[in-house]
Parts: structure tokens; sequence; C-alpha cells
């Protein structure tokens, strides 16, 4: 009989289980296909290679090694450059640092982030910035933001301009 009821408690904890981990609803066809195309697009930005954790950023830069995270988030807290948070480590794009000057965050890209301030987090920039830009003449941002960075920041506000007119 112990056995019998082991068995019926065991079947129960796991359809308890089971359910608390579906959803209250089938997701509708919609949310799927957007929850596939968020996905497929996180992915891009991932597998784009241009990410630096703090402690890598430190080690370009020529930072303190005893708190290598310090100066990486002062810049992304200052509106000085964005991270992407995947699996609780933010990643920095490598497009955002200055060769030139040690590896500091590029005078573009605050100019850039305080335009997209209220309107994108660090995902949506970073899609802007891998995506080809009409406005750019079918450039990525990114490739251009050292060079050409006027016309990028021209590209940023003209896509604000589009979300607030279009």
């Amino acid at each position: 009989m112990f056995e019998v009821f082991k068995e019926r408690q065991e079947k129960q904890s796991l359809e308890i289980l089971v359910g608390s981990m579906l959803p209250k609803a089938p997701a509708s066809p919609h949310l799927m296909k957007e929850a596939a195309m968020l996905l497929q697009a996180r992915k891009a930005v991932l597998e784009s290679g241009n990410w630096l954790t703090a402690a890598d950023v430190s080690q370009l830069a020529g930072l303190s090694t005893t708190n290598p995270s310090a100066q990486p988030n002062k810049w992304k807290k200052s509106g000085q450059i964005f991270a992407i948070h995947h699996n609780g480590i933010d990643y920095f794009p490598d497009y955002g640092l200055d060769r030139n000057t040690q590896f500091r965050p590029l005078k573009a890209l605050s100019d850039v982030l305080k335009i997209f301030a209220d309107h994108k987090d660090g995902w949506g920039i970073a899609f802007w910035f891998l995506s080809v830009n009409s406005f750019l003449g079918g450039q990525r941002p990114q490739d251009m933001l050292a060079k050409h960075s006027e016309r990028v920041i021209e590209a940023a506000r003209d896509e604000i301009e589009g979300v607030g007119h279009g």
C-alpha cells in the first residue's frame, strides 16, 4: 500500500512541477514569431564577435586589475558606452572604444547614446549598430562610428525622428 501511495504522490508532484513551468495559455503564433525573431537578432549580435567583458576592456585600456569592472561600469553609467547583458555578464562593444586614446570610449558614441536614451536598451542599441542603415548608404553604424562619427550621429537622429513621425 505504501508503494502505491508513494507512486501517486510522485505522479502528483510531477504534474504540479510540469504545470508550474508551462505558460497559463498557449502562446499565440504572433508571440512565437516575435520570440523567434528576437532570438535570431540576439544571436547575430552575440556572434558578431564585437563584445568584450569589463575585464577585457580594462586589460586593453591598461586599467586597474584590482577591480577590472569599475571603470567600464563608470563609463556605462555616465553614458559614454553601453553594454548588453547576457547570462549575468555585461558585454561592451569593441567598436565603441578608440584605439588612438588607449581604448577609451569614442566621444561620438556618447552622442548616439544620448539620442537613444529614452528609446532603446542595450540590446536595441546593439541591433541598430549591427544593422545595415540606408541613411548610411547601406553601411553598418558600427563600421562607420570611428571615422564618420557625424554621419552616424545623424543616422541615429533620423532613426528616432522616424520613430516619432513614422
